[in-house]
């Protein structure tokens, strides 16, 4: 599928990304987020490093193999290929349109710590100067992440971080609809915790519908914006172990019929610390369902991060010169979740994955600051 004109509204822009059977490569970990990877994996934190790393995924051809858009980091949106050609270049030859993470990372409220308190997002106070920017320099959609988490005994997520959680999402989709950038609005709740579905499902209730009714306030056109929640799925560390997809299809269906309104075009699930297969599993099962079922107007698609990056980066860290191993492997893990967004997923058959079936959560994702507080009343104050 051709990428959409430069001069195409955010609408066909927004459909295009959510073509059927397409999906999101999210690669726009921060310098801090992909260095933890890396060191983790044996390998130096450094530029040409990260460079290098990011090269295996856009040089591939990976809009072939169902992807329709690419989240960069910005120091990404600026590199090149080993050959000279601009990674912008790269993916948009192939059809894929580039696209940029515009936070700057959580905040913890006053009193709280980024391991298991509340958090706002930061990056509102400089957004409508850098937007205009990334659609100059090849962006053509943005993406910007809440996190809330689930804990009944501490009444999390509280009201407020609902609130403002989802004040700073619109504010932010409205923004960059302005710069010509598509919103990718995600409101995250993490699956850190001992939540069962229920209790994971009412919390993504509140925090999507409080979201959505953020969106209308804004005047954000959801034509022209994508959601990209996480799929209902019980608390990565409750009892009695990994739920069936198919009951993790029949709650997440329940939630997005209740509090997504069609006109949003695509809700692009994130999967938020799932194995490579188990996001690939949940997500055949929820298209399976939806087709059997009808009563889903959008397309239930993906943007994945280390669900189709884990296993490319045991590859070639193992061994550079496998580089051609490990973008195989990219454009393998791509098709295997296009093909999940068809509902035609094979899933008696081998997963390409050759990762561990365990959970790729991560204890460090978002924080880029010191420990935390004295900036949160200031973001507290956007709720009024």
């Amino acid at each position: 599928m051709p990428i959409p004109a430069d001069d195409a509204s955010l609408a066909e822009v927004a459909a295009a990304l959510a073509a059927p059977g397409k999906g999101l490569l999210a690669s726009d970990e921060s310098v801090g987020t992909i260095g933890k990877r890396l060191e983790k994996a044996g390998l130096v934190n450094d530029e040409e490093t990260r460079r290098a790393y990011r090269e295996l995924f856009y040089t591939a051809p990976i809009g072939k193999a169902g992807i329709s858009g690419a989240i960069m980091f910005k120091e990404t949106l600026q590199q090149a290929a080993a050959d000279g050609t601009s990674f912008v270049d790269c993916l948009t030859r192939q059809g894929v349109m580039p696209g940029i993470k515009v936070d700057e990372g959580l905040l913890p409220f006053e009193g709280h710590d980024l391991a298991t308190g509340e958090t706002s997002t930061r990056g509102l106070d400089t957004l409508a100067a850098a937007a205009g920017g990334y659609r100059q320099g090849g962006a053509r959609f943005a993406k910007w992440r809440a996190a809330l988490r689930v804990d009944a005994s501490r009444g999390f997520p509280s009201e407020r971080a609902v609130e403002l959680n989802a004040q700073q999402l619109a504010q932010y989709a409205a923004v960059c609809q302005a710069a010509g950038l598509v919103p990718i609005v995600e409101p995250e709740v993490l699956i850190d915790g001992t939540h069962n579905a229920a209790e994971f499902g009412a919390a993504s209730e509140r925090v999507i519908g409080a979201t959505v009714a953020q969106l209308w306030r804004q005047g954000v056109a959801l034509e022209g914006c994508l959601l990209k929640p996480q799929m209902v799925i019980k608390g990565a560390d409750a009892a009695g172990g990994r739920a069936a997809p198919e009951e993790v299809a029949a709650a997440t269906l329940t939630v997005m019929r209740r509090v997504v309104p069609a006109a949003i075009p695509g809700i692009m699930f994130l999967s938020g610390g799932q194995s490579e297969e188990e996001a690939t599993l949940n997500l055949n099962a929820i298209n399976g369902m939806a087709q059997q079922q009808g009563k889903a107007p959008w397309s239930l698609s993906f943007s994945y991060g280390r669900a189709l990056q884990a296993s490319v980066l045991k590859i070639w860290s193992a061994d550079s010169s496998r580089a051609a191993e490990a973008k195989q492997m990219a454009v393998a893990l791509a098709a295997a979740n296009a093909a999940a967004v068809r509902g035609a997923y094979d899933a008696a058959g081998k997963h390409p994955s050759v990762t561990s079936d365990s959970s790729l959560r991560e204890a460090f994702r978002g924080w880029h600051g010191p420990t935390a507080s004295a900036p949160a009343a200031a973001a507290a104050a956007v709720v009024q």
